[in-house]
């Protein structure tokens, strides 16, 4: 990724956090693969929907910047193409038929070369099928986090440039400058549940947010979590469970 470096814990990923694939199920029904077709995931991850496009008789190729997801696709899934590449800097020989794409480009804070790169590696009226966080997603959990490094002696890491969340018009324009024709756009909530319901949280913010904890020691950390943690009980604590304010962006567009 482009930006921020997060150390991913595939383990961890699988085992706690299986909503992020398991809810990009439905994208490769949008995606509709087809038997023949070449496709690009780009990001990844653990292989999960990597296989679930490989059904279809496609052939796929995943991509991903985490050694540690590559090393547990390519173990889970052996017979699939598993490549560790960045979003911003990879080539193909052969163009696809269509780029997919599930919760990683808000990962990447150089948008303009992650699009140059799929355009680049798209045939003539591939498509790019995509998932990313949209305009104020987890807005109340990147507050609290922030919040409490401020309130903790950490304002510097609360200042740092983790994500990239645009709104459906601010992604829409990047794609159509770009040459890309943009056929289906969705900006929409998504409460999440997290699987932990004492530690949710905390694991999310450990997972996701350990940019902003970088250089902090475990117990920094914790005091740090402690703080986020209380100030997030009110609003995404309910029903015993700990939830994430996630707002989602698809987007399906063409190469013209």
């Amino acid at each position: 990724m482009t930006g921020v470096h997060t150390k991913w814990d595939a383990q961890l990923y699988n085992d706690k956090h299986a909503f992020v694939f398991r809810y990009g199920e439905d994208l490769v029904d949008l995606l509709n693969p087809k038997s023949g077709e070449r496709i690009l995931d780009l990001g990844s991850g653990t292989g999960y929907l990597t296989n679930r496009i490989a059904a279809s008789g496609a052939y796929v190729t995943g991509i991903d910047s985490s050694a540690d997801m590559i090393e547990k696709a390519r173990q889970e899934y052996p017979d699939l193409d598993f490549h560790l590449l960045s979003a911003t800097d990879f080539s193909f020989e052969e163009p696809f038929d269509a780029v997919f794409s599930n919760a990683t480009l808000h990962w990447i804070l150089d948008q303009q070369l992650v699009v140059d790169r799929i355009y680049e590696n798209l045939r003539l009226n591939g498509r790019l099928v995509l998932e990313m966080g949209g305009k104020n997603n987890i807005k109340a959990i990147a507050t609290a986090l922030k919040t409490a490094l401020g309130k903790k002696g950490f304002p510097g890491n609360a200042k740092r440039a983790v994500w990239y969340f645009p709104s459906l018009g601010e992604y829409s324009s990047l794609l159509e400058n770009r040459g890309f024709r943009v056929t289906y756009a969705a900006h929409f909530d998504r409460e999440t549940e997290l699987k932990d319901d004492q530690n949710g949280i905390r694991d999310w913010i450990r997972m996701f947010g350990s940019p902003y904890l970088e250089g902090l020691n475990e117990w920094e950390c914790n005091e740090v979590l402690n703080e986020a943690e209380n100030l997030l009980r009110p609003t995404q604590f309910s029903k015993n469970k700990w939830w994430a304010d996630y707002k989602r962006l698809r987007i399906i567009a063409i190469k013209q």
